[in-house]
């Protein structure tokens, strides 16, 4: 199979596997045990993979807090933040373009009688900053805006909304899951409060992510509500046995990410160029690209083919390659991501997400192009 659906996940690095391996069969200890070797070994291991994941990010080793995953840590966060400090009017502020973790935890924050915000978003599903800059003024509890799109591409300019953030002394969250280990992040530079991320979007494991949660200028802890109680894990934000062989895997596809992504960017920034030459050369009368050609994730292509239904060409398809209508965790329904950015209904349900990552070749999108043309 032709694997062109990064975006919903990626296949994960043999060498991640290979040191996860150990700490499924040998050094299976619980890292939250006291003394005996097994776990120790494991607790060790798991510091590791913080470390490895902090230099990833350009943020403080104490900062990372493991989670099963972005959901999680959007779900984390946002009620987290609410609870300890929505006081009398609670006020969260969100783009119409974000995740369906987001917009779902909005919708449930906001039937507890939270007020919730919902920015409009240009034709590439950036956030509209004049509409963001109007509800700072309001002083909202927590803004959350994605950093990049999981079905456009498009990417926020972050810098400027977390300053403007930090300027009126209002919480600010990005789901960063699309664009870390795809592009430079240094939360040491960028005043971002709280960001979410997944190991499974860059060559690692399934299950396991990371709500970044970043302390004062004084270096003490930013408090949230837990959203898991139990025995203290993650100095009490996030109780529950930690999943060794995982977080290990995550750390593992942190560092070859941090060492591999200025080249990995570059490749699929050609993948894409040649991907989009060769369709606009064979389907210039039925086709239109409803990504930007700049300020993207590389690699993050969404595609309209004028007149053909989205389903039925994912089924015609699906026997050699792998593409999708959107976003995997709301596949059955029409992209909210495309109607946010003013598309009718026939034009979404004439749209597909391919979506490369560097394992990719230009012989695969040659072949992909000859089965959509029939040849």
């Amino acid at each position: 199979m032709i694997y062109f659906d990064n975006s919903a996940t990626t296949k994960i690095d043999r060498r991640v596997v290979d040191v996860m391996l150990p700490y499924l069969y040998e050094s299976f200890g619980n890292p939250s045990s006291k003394y005996y070797s097994l776990a120790t070994t494991a607790k060790n291991a798991v510091e590791e993979a913080r470390e490895q994941i902090s230099l990833l990010l350009g943020c403080e080793v104490d900062e990372v807090i493991f989670t099963a995953g972005a959901t999680e840590s959007n779900n984390m966060i946002i009620k987290g933040v609410m609870e300890l400090y929505g006081g009398d009017n609670p006020h969260l502020v969100i783009g119409k373009a974000e995740h369906s973790s987001v917009l779902e935890t909005a919708k449930y924050v906001e039937s507890q009688g939270v007020k919730v915000t919902y920015l409009n978003v240009d034709r590439y599903g950036r956030v509209n900053l004049e509409e963001f800059n109007d509800c700072l003024s309001l002083s909202p509890t927590l803004i959350s805006i994605q950093w990049g799109n999981n079905e456009l591409g498009s990417i926020n300019d972050i810098e400027y909304i977390s300053r403007r953030c930090e300027e009126e002394k209002v919480f600010f969250h990005t789901d960063a899951t699309q664009v870390v280990g795809k592009i430079k992040i240094s939360l040491n530079e960028i005043p971002v409060k709280f960001l979410s991320c997944s190991a499974h979007k860059f060559h690692g494991p399934k299950g396991i992510g990371a709500a970044i949660i970043r302390k004062d200028t004084l270096g003490i802890r930013t408090k949230i509500a837990p959203l898991i109680h139990g025995g203290g894990q993650e100095n009490e934000y996030r109780s529950g046995t930690h999943s060794v062989h995982n977080i290990v895997g995550f750390g593992k596809a942190a560092e070859i990410a941090l060492s591999e992504q200025p080249d990995a960017a570059d490749i699929l920034e050609q993948l894409e160029k040649n991907l989009k030459s060769k369709l606009v050369s064979m389907f210039s009368e039925v086709i239109h690209f409803n990504s930007d050609d700049h300020n993207k994730i590389p690699g993050i292509v969404n595609i309209q083919f004028k007149g053909i239904n989205n389903e039925l060409l994912i089924k015609k398809v699906s026997d050699r390659v792998a593409i999708s209508t959107g976003s995997a965790c709301s596949s059955s329904k029409p992209s909210h991501v495309l109607q946010s950015i003013g598309l009718p209904l026939n034009e979404v349900r004439n749209s597909v997400r391919v979506s490369l990552s560097k394992e990719n070749t230009i012989e695969e999108i040659d072949e992909f192009c000859s089965f959509l043309s029939g040849k």
